[in-house]
C-alpha cells in the first residue's frame, strides 16, 4: 500500500533548499484544519523526519518553522499562510501551513490555490468543526484530492475510534481508515497496516516491521474488509469486484495502484494518524505516492488582458510563463517577498515579468499592468530564505523585488501578458474605525496600510467622506488585532480605535413653506435676494426634486438655478445633525430681486436660509440605512440567528433550505445593529454561519435612537 512500502529513509538536509527537475517529482500539499488541531506540529514532525530540521519545534516554545512571526510566538497560533519544503525519495513536497481560525480565511485560500492536494488535519481530542466540513465541501466543489490525518492519537482524551466514525459521517463516502493505531497503557506503540496486515512499531524510536498479535485479527477484518470494498468501488478494473465477492483474494499490489489512483483522482479519501514520534513515515509515503503531481492538477482559468479566454496552456516548464502571487509580506529589511506558484514555464532570477492585477479594486487593490524585474529567487523553509536557481512550473518560490505586485496578481511574460482568474474570497464585514495616535503617525499611515493592503486581499480600506473617518474592513477580532499590531511593529505606526459612526441621513416629516431673506446694504453693490419656498417629504428613495413655479418673472430666470444650486448645497450639509437631507421636494413659488444688488451668490444663500427656515417649521426626521441580509447557517442555528435578528430591530422576510443540513435566512436589519455582526454570527453558529449585506433604503431612526444621536453630534 502507498504508506506502506518500505522506505529508503530521509533525504534532505538543513540548510540547503530541495530542488525538483521535474513537476512530476513535486507535491505541493495544504494542511488544512482548525486552530488547535495540529497542523505546526505535523509540520516539524515531517521536517524532523526527512532530516529537514535537526530535531521538531514545539509551538509552546516558540520555535516551530512554519509559526515564526511574532503575532504567531505570543498568541501560540497561525496568523500566516507558511511554506516548509522537504524531500522524501527524490520527491519534494511543498507543505503549506496554513491558519485554522476563521479570521484568516484569506491565508487558508491562498493555500488551497497553491495546492494540488489537501491534508485535513483533525485532533483525535476535539473532532471536526464547522469550519472544517465547509472547507471539505469547498475541496469537493473543485474535486480536490483530500487525506485526513487524525493527530494528538497520544493524548489523554484521544478517542480514534470515535473521531473516525465523525469523520465518515461528516465527510461522507470515500472515507476509509490505512492505519489502526496501537495503543498500550495510554502510550501509542505503533500502527497496524490493514492492507498488508502488518504491525509498524515504533516502541524502540525507529520503525521494525513484523506480525501483529492474534488480538488484533477481529478489529483488522473489520476495518480492512470496508477499505477492500471502498478501494474496489473506485477501481477501473470491473472485474475486481466480481472476485472478490466470489471470495478471490485480490492482490495487495493491485489494491495498493488502485487506491493511489482512487486518491489523486480525488474520489478516495485514506484516514491516517499520528502522534508523537508514530505515523509521519506512513503519512509521507502517502504523499509522494498517492498525491497528485501538479501535472494531474487542472489549469487554472487564464485569460488575456481583454478577458479573451487562452486556451491549450498546461503545465510544461518550457511554455509560456504564467504565475501566481499567493502571498506578499513586506520586510523591513529586504522589502516585499511574493510567494509565487508556477502553474507554467519557468521563473527565473532577474528576468522581467509582467505583473497583471484585476478585479479587487473595490478594496482598495486598483487594477495594474506594469513591467517588473524580478530579483533573487528563493526557497522559503518557515523564515529562511534558501536561494533558489529557478522556480519551475509546478513548484512554490518566493520572489524578492517585486514592488507593485499584490496578492492574487499574476506573473505573465512581457511579451505575452495573461491574466488568472482570481480565488474566491470571502468579503470582509467587519468594519473599524481608526485614527493615528500622532501627526508623525498620520505622516506614515497611508504607506503602512497601503503595503497592509497589498498583502492581504481580505482587508479593505475605506475613507468614508461623510462620516469623515478611515474604516478597515476586516475578517473578525482576532483579524483586526493582528493589522494594528502589524501596524505598530512592523510599520512603526501607533492607531487608536474609535467608535463607528454609521452615515445617516435627514428629511423633513412635514410639509411647510418657509422664506428665505438675504438682503445686505454695504458700501457697492449689496446682496438682495429673497425667495419663498414649499418643502415636504417623499417617499422612502425619491431623491429630491425641485419645482419651479415662479410666473410673473419675481424671482429672474438665471437665478432659478442659483435657489435650486444653494438649496442642493444646504442639503448636503443637513441641517439638524449634519447628515445629508434626503427624500424632499422643493418648490420655488415666490421672490423678490433688485435690478442692481440680485446676483447668483445672494440667491444660493437665500435657498439655503429658507431651507433652514424650514427646518424650524416642522420636524425633521433622521433616517438610518438598512441593509437586507443574507445569512446562511447549519440548520442547528437557524433559530438562534432568527431570533437574534429580530432582537437587532430586525424583519426576517423568511428562510430556504441550500443544500444538506443548511439554510439561507434573509432579513431587513439596520446598519446601526450589526456592525459586529461578524462576530456575533460566528458564536452563535460556532464559526459556520456566514453572510451578506446589500444596502436596501433608510427607514427613519426610532425617535429614542434619534434623540441619543442628535446629542452625541
Amino acid at each position: 500500500m502507498v504508506a506502506e512500502r518500505h522506505s529508503g529513509g530521509a533525504v534532505g538536509a538543513a540548510g540547503r533548499a530541495p530542488a525538483a527537475d521535474r513537476a512530476d517529482a513535486i507535491r505541493n500539499v495544504v494542511l488544512v484544519g482548525h486552530s488547535g488541531a495540529g497542523k505546526t506540529t505535523l509540520v516539524e514532525q515531517l521536517l524532523a523526519a526527512t532530516g529537514t530540521v535537526q530535531r521538531p519545534g514545539r509551538v509552546e516554545d516558540g520555535n516551530t518553522v512554519s509559526d515564526f512571526d511574532e503575532v504567531e510566538v505570543r498568541q501560540q497560533r497561525s496568523v500566516n499562510l507558511c511554506m516548509a519544503p522537504l524531500v522524501h525519495n527524490g520527491i519534494k513536497i511543498n507543505l503549506l501551513d496554513t491558519p485554522g481560525y476563521a479570521d484568516f480565511v484569506g491565508d487558508l485560500r491562498a493555500g488551497l490555490r497553491a495546492a494540488d492536494a489537501a491534508l485535513f488535519v483533525v485532533s483525535a481530542s476535539e473532532g471536526v468543526d464547522g469550519l472544517t466540513q465547509m472547507l471539505w465541501d469547498e475541496c469537493a466543489q473543485v474535486g480536490m484530492p483530500r487525506a485526513v490525518v487524525i493527530t494528538k492519537i497520544d493524548h489523554q482524551r484521544a478517542d480514534f475510534d470515535e473521531v473516525l466514525t465523525t469523520c465518515q459521517d461528516v465527510f461522507g463516502d470515500g472515507v476509509a481508515p490505512l492505519y489502526l493505531p496501537v495503543i498500550t497503557n495510554g502510550h501509542v506503540n505503533g500502527l497496524i497496516g490493514l492492507l498488508t496486515q502488518k504491525f509498524y512499531n515504533y516502541a524502540t524510536g525507529d520503525r521494525t516491521v513484523k506480525d501483529p498479535g492474534a488480538e488484533y485479527e477481529a478489529q483488522i477484518e473489520e476495518y480492512r474488509g470496508s477499505l477492500i470494498e471502498g478501494i474496489i468501488q473506485e477501481s477501473e478494473d470491473e472485474s475486481l469486484m466480481e472476485r472478490y465477492l466470489e471470495g478471490e483474494p485480490i492482490d495487495t499490489k493491485v489494491l495498493i495502484e488502485d487506491l493511489e489512483k482512487a486518491v489523486a483522482r480525488g474520489s478516495f479519501y485514506p484516514v491516517l494518524c499520528s502522534g508523537l514520534g508514530v505515523g509521519a513515515q506512513e503519512l509521507l509515503e502517502l504523499m509522494t505516492q498517492g498525491f497528485p503531481s501538479p501535472l494531474e492538477h487542472p489549469m487554472p482559468e487564464i485569460t488575456d488582458l481583454s478577458g479573451k479566454p487562452v486556451k491549450g496552456i498546461t503545465c510544461d516548464p518550457d511554455g509560456p510563463l504564467v504565475a501566481e502571487v499567493v502571498k506578499t509580506t513586506s520586510d523591513p529589511y529586504v522589502g516585499r517577498i511574493s510567494l509565487v506558484r508556477v502553474f507554467s514555464g519557468t521563473l527565473r532570477p532577474d528576468m522581467t515579468v509582467h505583473v497583471s492585477g484585476h478585479g479587487l479594486a473595490e478594496r482598495g487593490h486598483e487594477d495594474h499592468d506594469v513591467d517588473e524585474r524580478i530579483g533573487t529567487l528563493t526557497c522559503p523553509l518557515g523564515k529562511q530564505q534558501r536561494g533558489a536557481a529557478k522556480g519551475m512550473a509546478g513548484d512554490i518560490v518566493a520572489v524578492a523585488k517585486l514592488s507593485r505586485a499584490e496578492t492574487g496578481d499574476t506573473l505573465s511574460e512581457v511579451e505575452r501578458p495573461l491574466l488568472m482568474t482570481s480565488w474566491a474570497m470571502p468579503d470582509p464585514l467587519l468594519p473599524v474605525a481608526i485614527r493615528a495616535k500622532s501627526k508623525a503617525d498620520e505622516d506614515k499611515l497611508s504607506q503602512a496600510l497601503g503595503r497592509l493592503v497589498a498583502e492581504d486581499p481580505t482587508l479593505r480600506l475605506e475613507n468614508n467622506a461623510e462620516t469623515r473617518q478611515l474604516v478597515l474592513w476586516c475578517m473578525g477580532e482576532a483579524h483586526t488585532d493582528v493589522l494594528l499590531d502589524r501596524l505598530a511593529k512592523r510599520h512603526g505606526v501607533e492607531v487608536e480605535r474609535i467608535d463607528l459612526r454609521v452615515p445617516l441621513r435627514e428629511t423633513f416629516g412635514g410639509k411647510c413653506q418657509a422664506m428665505g431673506r438675504n438682503v445686505k446694504q454695504t458700501g457697492g453693490h449689496g446682496q438682495y435676494a429673497i425667495c419663498h419656498l414649499e418643502v415636504e417629504p417623499l417617499p422612502s428613495g425619491g431623491g429630491f426634486e425641485f419645482v419651479d413655479k415662479i410666473v410673473g418673472g419675481v424671482v429672474p430666470r438665471q437665478f432659478i438655478p442659483s435657489v435650486e444650486k444653494g438649496v442642493r448645497a444646504q442639503m448636503e450639509r443637513g441641517v439638524v445633525a449634519g447628515y445629508p437631507m434626503v427624500d424632499v421636494r422643493v418648490t420655488l413659488y415666490d421672490g423678490k430681486a433688485h435690478s442692481v444688488d440680485s446676483s447668483d451668490m445672494a440667491f444660493q444663500i437665500a435657498g439655503q436660509l429658507a431651507l433652514k427656515e424650514a427646518a424650524s417649521k416642522v420636524s425633521t426626521l433622521l433616517l438610518e440605512p438598512v441593509d437586507e441580509l443574507s445569512v446562511l447557517v447549519a440548520d442547528d442555528y437557524v433559530g438562534s440567528v432568527m431570533s437574534d435578528l429580530s432582537s437587532r430591530r430586525g424583519r426576517v422576510l423568511g428562510t430556504e433550505p441550500v443544500g444538506t443540513g443548511r439554510t439561507l435566512v434573509k432579513a431587513e436589519v439596520p446598519e446601526l445593529e450589526i456592525t459586529r455582526y461578524a462576530i456575533d454570527l460566528r458564536s452563535m453558529s460556532h464559526g459556520t454561519g456566514t453572510f451578506h449585506r446589500t444596502f436596501l433604503r433608510y427607514e427613519p431612526l426610532p425617535p429614542n435612537l434619534a434623540s441619543k444621536v442628535a446629542t452625541e453630534d
